[in-house]
């Protein structure tokens, strides 16, 4: 299953300044496969070291600060001579030995010709325990679930997936209910590599929903294994209210859904333990619309979404009937998982992210975002209609130059206002680059 980012670690292997690479993302989103992958169809040679439970490693990285002592221990690791210009090394779950993190540093001042890439999950946690991070010493890419047009690769065909990525309204037009279906599909089945991989092979609901309890159960596990006992419980309630927060009408999260009396200083250590572990991501609120957005946070006020929708899903017990009932899958719940699918999309993207209230919260647009220092509304319109007061009257007040509404409706332009497919959600910001053309 082809990934998009498999450009980037290109680039990072022919680049002048190239530095030891990182690889962060939750558990489970195909950084071990997409290294491995990488390193069969660019490198003559990969050292793979898996650094879990791995006393070697861990006597290694903290015996010696020396990179070409480091290097032999490698390869007596892997039981083959390493060579700077043909082989790629790649040590995973490196956050197991968390010395070996720190030493990037020294790989890449004294062996920079060396092509090292390394992946870990709950590095927020690692480094919690005092371990210095290489600032300034190494290149990082964050791997995020499969977005829609991986899933339309990997489940249906190139070309389907290429039609996605064009401004042709006439080959969009042509296969709109092909990519509506497949988005209906994607909602239940989400974006983890397992997920997608085991549907596009057998094409059965029932698996997909086996294999994602497991990672459910998995994440539950890290939980127990690496937050603070003290944290955990907290952490649980949290994570279980995440289906009930997202079905609430403005999606805001609120403590006091979770428990009678919550308090954020309650709760602000599970949720930043969450995010650390990314498995769920925050969407701030902002009260104003000017550039850059990150100047008008209010940190007071967030919305919290999963890694995943199809995760949601089956955290939700989301009955896979649904798949049938036409258009139920997007309105259901408020719209929780249409909007937790635009959110995946628009987070994999790069872009940032925020939601817009008004200080007397009569006036609310779903996530607002910045495309070459324009704000840029969004609203994710569940249903096959594009009635929206709030958003028109907020583009008048503000003198918002674009907006974009997403919806189940075919791509529909106006002066200001973008009507887009949701299913085209990743490529916001070249459709509005051109809108601009």
């Amino acid at each position: 299953m082809y990934r998009d980012i498999m450009s980037e670690l290109i680039k990072w292997k022919t680049s002048e300044g190239r530095k030891p690479l990182l690889v962060n993302g939750a558990r489970q989103v195909g950084k071990t496969w997409l290294l491995q992958e990488f390193g069969r169809l660019h490198y003559n040679k990969v050292a793979y070291v898996l650094m879990s439970d791995n006393q070697r490693m861990s006597r290694l990285f903290a015996g010696t600060s020396d990179a070409s002592t480091l290097i032999s221990g490698l390869e007596a690791e892997v039981g083959f001579s390493i060579s700077p210009a043909d082989t790629l090394i790649i040590m995973d779950e490196i956050q197991e030995v968390p010395k070996a993190l720190s030493a990037l540093k020294y790989f890449n001042e004294q062996l920079p010709h060396y092509h090292i890439a390394v992946a870990g999950s709950l590095l927020g946690m690692a480094l919690h325990e005092g371990i210095s991070f290489p600032v300034g010493k190494i290149n990082s890419l964050t791997v995020f679930p499969m977005t829609f047009s991986e899933f339309v690769r990997a489940v249906k065909n190139e070309q389907l997936a290429t039609i996605l990525q064009k401004s042709d309204r006439v080959l969009s037009s042509s296969f709109h209910d092909s990519f509506t279906e497949l988005l209906r599909q994607y909602l239940l089945i989400g974006g983890m590599p397992e997920a997608v991989k085991s549907f596009a092979q057998i094409g059965d609901y029932h698996q997909v929903r086996a294999i994602q309890k497991q990672i459910l159960m998995d994440y539950e596990r890290d939980f127990s294994k690496h937050a603070p006992v003290a944290v955990v419980p907290r952490i649980r309630i949290v994570w279980n209210s995440l289906p009930s927060q997202l079905s609430r009408e403005s999606k805001k999260f609120v403590y006091g859904a979770m428990k009678q009396g919550a308090r954020a200083k309650d709760f602000e250590l599970a949720i930043q333990w969450l995010i650390d572990a990314g498995i769920v991501f925050r969407v701030q609120r902002v009260g104003k619309t000017g550039a850059p957005l990150k100047h008008y946070e209010d940190l007071s006020a967030f919305k919290l979404f999963m890694l995943d929708v199809g995760l949601l899903g089956a955290l939700s017990n989301l009955d896979l009937h649904l798949l049938l009932e036409g258009d139920i899958l997007f309105t259901e719940f408020k719209g929780a998982y249409s909007e937790q699918y635009v959110a995946q999309q628009l987070v994999a993207a790069g872009l940032p992210l925020y939601y817009y209230s008004s200080d007397n919260s009569k006036v609310e647009v779903d996530f607002i975002t910045e495309i070459d220092g324009l704000p840029i509304p969004i609203e994710v319109k569940s249903a096959s209609n594009l009635g929206s007061r709030s958003l028109t009257h907020f583009v008048g007040k503000q003198g918002i130059r674009r907006a974009v509404k997403l919806s189940l409706l075919e791509e529909k332009h106006n002066d200001i206002i973008i009507n887009e497919p949701l299913y085209r959600a990743e490529h916001l910001a070249h459709l509005v680059r051109d809108s601009f053309s």
